[in-house]
């Protein structure tokens, strides 16, 4: 049985932590996670999923050792002597969002793994899962790999490979890894027990790299192709989101899809309703199957779900019902 100091903060984190606590084979001795942080109207600090996973397994099992749990802004002395008390074996983590000194990592003997939600070496760093979408690529998967002292350049341990749905967006192919971690760290942590595991040094010269993502990054640009701006769309959904402007409101876009049918068709009628030609960012006009139909500079874009700033976000004949004058409009 292998002593683990769990690190993860978000809700996808807490997922694999509550696998690896159900299933027993190892002892989690530590949880390390971000401090609360202050929510809601009266702010109110609100403990991260990862720390409210672990309070609530404690309190409705009876533990012969109740992890620690540790919320540091900071990795600094204090918590390396909390965490050296509990002599650990290993440390295991999934989007925790510090870095780890090479101090910090003399605290455990089989040094650490960590998740990445990629195929490494390719996109290391913060976001990739959205720049596998934004590229388009037709397959992705998750890679359990050794925490090194460069950035996801870890030897990988165990990696997963599957096709990318069409419907999928960032937040379905997260939460698949939150689904798979803890059976893919079992996995891993058994053979590095058992000593029957094998691991792969990465080909540095094969990375490509994904940076921190900004608001800013979701504006749509309609002079692109309807392929283009459907990939950001389901790479930027939930976070930071899609939009566009529509007379001077911030208009999101939550799902799409690209418009399959007779684009000449469409364009012809649009012209005979409006009596112009119309140019990219225009609405068209919508369709019973796919939804609001959007020009773009290559192609039509089928918008499915919408949501001006201020209003909860509907499906599009909703939407429709409640703006009047959207269609022929530009956006």
């Amino acid at each position: 049985m292998l002593r683990i100091v769990y690190a993860g903060s978000p809700e996808i984190a807490s997922i694999p932590l509550k696998g690896l606590l159900e299933d027993g084979t190892h002892r989690i001795v530590a949880v390390l996670t971000n401090p609360p942080s202050r929510k809601g109207r009266h702010g109110d600090l609100v403990p991260t999923p990862v720390e409210q996973v672990a309070r609530d397994f404690c309190a409705q099992n009876q533990l012969e050792e109740k992890p620690l749990i540790i919320t540091p802004e900071h990795l600094d002395s204090e918590v390396r002597e909390k965490i050296a008390e509990l002599k650990p074996d290993i440390l295991v983590c999934f989007a925790y969002g510090k870095i780890f000194g090479p101090k910090f990592m003399e605290l455990f003997p089989m040094g650490g793994i960590n998740l990445h939600p990629s195929l490494l070496p390719k996109y290391r760093g913060c976001a990739p899962v959205p720049a596998t979408l934004l590229n388009m690529d037709e397959k992705t998967g998750f890679t359990i790999q050794r925490i090194s002292q460069e950035m996801d350049a870890g030897n990988i341990l165990l990696q997963t490979c599957f096709e990318i749905k069409k419907t999928d967006n960032s937040e379905t192919l997260l939460n698949q890894a939150a689904q798979e971690g803890s059976s893919l760290f079992l996995k891993v942590l058994n053979q590095l027990e058992n000593g029957t595991f094998t691991e792969t040094e990465q080909d540095s010269t094969q990375a490509t790299y994904c940076r921190l993502l900004e608001k800013e990054d979701g504006k749509i640009d309609w002079n692109e192709s309807a392929e283009k701006i459907n990939a950001k769309i389901r790479a930027f959904y939930p976070w930071p989101g899609a939009f566009t402007v529509a007379n001077g409101n911030i208009l999101k876009i939550h799902r799409a899809c690209v418009f399959e049918c007779d684009i000449n068709a469409v364009l012809a009628d649009a012209a005979k309703t409006s009596g112009k030609i119309s140019i990219p960012g225009t609405v068209l006009s919508s369709d019973k199957k796919y939804g609001i139909l959007v020009l773009t500079g290559d192609g039509i874009l089928a918008v499915q779900k919408l949501q001006w700033q201020t209003r909860k976000a509907m499906e599009w004949k909703d939407f429709l019902n409640g703006s009047k004058g959207f269609i022929g409009s530009n956006i």
